[in-house]
């Protein structure tokens, strides 16, 4: 039999049809050269589901050495880059398929014994993306231990902290980096979550129907790791929903889309904290890029480039939404348009997060650029009217007696803590010399030390939580 045969009978639905497909509708319909990277879920699949048949007598042991050492074969293939993949044959399935019977024969038919292409695509795709999750799980442990690294550095540097870009109150930079972390440990948990979806078996479900062999599926979901934390398998539980549902990639996305907001608002803040404006940061010289026309400049690339790829991720979750919006079930081709925003966001996600983690190693801190920036804003108006309150006033009438206070001190030209002591009882006879202890930027720091606050020994606290959980 000649390859081009082979390659046509390995269609299984080649015999129906009385005229070869066109070229153009080939190259339309194909998704080898972006599916081919689900390789290797394909073939632990195969194998997987080739030792089922055995052990059910489905196939002989015979067929199935045959089959184990043909796609032994095939992986070394592929990993050398010696195996041939072919636009006539669609995607990675027909492709290892073919080449399976070329090399076995008749085995390598029958390993698609009890399988469709709709539920070997659906838990290829699983199998691949639970894998990647893990990867990412690691990249974002990275990130918050460089994160973790700086606020360690970081405890007693004073940063204006913002509302509505505003300056409002002093914090720890220690404490404003501990922000990100809680974020991208957030993020960490709803890849966990997504995970624990991810992981069900689709392989038994055939086309949509289930099939009239006797499978065992529990099997097949053991082999390929597809268990919950106590080790019960987990098995899609209806053929229809097990081939026609990408919820686990729409979920998948929804996840990275997050973590993707979360670097841009990181981002956002980097360009702005090193911008001459600011000037409380410098990001390393291999994270950023100089002007075609101005020698002067430094362009924090990076981030802005983060900050961009996060619509493109954002914009992939759109699309699969869409892309399942219409479709009745079961399998529907308008499925094959869920992998490459799929991968998409996989790469992107996986790219930025390690540039990232190494990117906040190469930053340079400016605390006096930081303290500066934080007595321009009257950051310690609100500690003024907390004092008010310990003496006795109502909060409203020391919110209105702190608005005169820096009124005053505006026309003077002067920082709260700059006022007199006699201006100052102007408004409100009951301050006292201690106001100036709360009035100042470090004081503030320390007197929120409330579970969760600013003050350095809360900062501390919380840092020592996050190394342990990170370990």
């Amino acid at each position: 039999m000649s390859t081009n045969q082979l390659d046509k009978k390995s269609q299984a639905w080649s015999a129906l049809f009385s005229e070869p497909m066109s070229d153009l509708v080939k190259r339309y319909t194909s998704s080898v050269f972006f599916d081919k990277r689900l390789w290797q879920a394909d073939i632990a699949g195969s194998l997987a589901h080739a030792e089922m048949l055995a052990a059910q007598k489905i196939i002989s042991a015979v067929d199935h050495a045959s089959i184990q050492k043909g796609l032994g074969q095939i992986s070394a293939e592929i990993e050398s880059g010696a195996f041939e993949w072919k636009l006539d044959l669609e995607d990675v399935h027909l492709n290892i398929e073919a080449r399976l019977t070329t090399l076995v024969g008749d085995a390598g038919k029958r390993l698609h014994t009890g399988r469709s292409r709709n539920d070997q695509v659906a838990t290829d795709v699983r199998l691949w993306l639970r894998g990647e999750i893990d990867l990412i799980g690691d990249l974002l442990t990275e990130l918050q231990k460089a994160m973790l690294t700086i606020a360690e550095k970081n405890v007693d540097v004073i940063l204006p902290g913002f509302t509505h870009l505003q300056v409002a109150q002093p914090v720890s930079f220690g404490h404003h980096m501990l922000a990100y972390v809680e974020m991208f440990s957030r993020d960490a948990e709803r890849l966990q979550d997504v995970r624990r979806r991810v992981n069900r078996l689709p392989l038994g479900a055939a086309a949509l129907a289930g099939t009239s062999y006797p499978l065992d599926r529990e099997r097949v979901a053991k082999t390929l790791g597809m268990v919950d934390d106590k080790g019960h398998p987990q098995v899609c539980q209806n053929s229809l929903d097990a081939v026609s549902d990408r919820d686990f990639a729409i979920e998948f996305t929804a996840a990275a889309s997050l973590a993707m907001v979360h670097i841009s608002r990181l981002s956002e803040e980097l360009i702005l904290w090193m911008s001459q404006s600011f000037g409380f940061i410098q990001i390393g010289d291999a994270y950023t890029t100089g002007s075609s026309i101005m020698p002067q400049k430094k362009n924090p690339d990076v981030p802005e480039l983060a900050r961009g790829k996060t619509g493109r991720v954002v914009g992939h979750l759109m699309g699969l939404i869409t892309l399942m919006k219409g479709q009745p079930l079961a399998y529907n081709k308008d499925n094959q348009e869920d992998k490459e925003p799929l991968f998409d966001t996989v790469d992107t996600l996986k790219d930025t997060l390690r540039i990232f983690a190494e990117m906040m190693g190469s930053i340079t801190v400016k605390p006096e650029a930081m303290e500066r920036a934080a007595l321009k804003g009257y950051a310690t108006a609100t500690d003024l009217a907390d004092y008010m309150v310990k003496k006795g006033l109502p909060f409203r009438d020391a919110h209105e007696a702190v608005a005169h206070a820096v009124k005053t001190a505006i026309a003077q030209g002067v920082d709260l803590s700059e006022l007199s002591l006699a201006t100052l009882q102007q408004f409100n006879a009951k301050i006292e010399n201690d106001v100036y202890d709360v009035l100042s930027l470090r004081g503030s720091l320390n007197a929120r030390s409330t579970l969760g606050g600013t003050a350095p020994s809360q900062v501390r606290f919380q840092i020592e939580r996050h190394v342990k959980r990170l370990g």
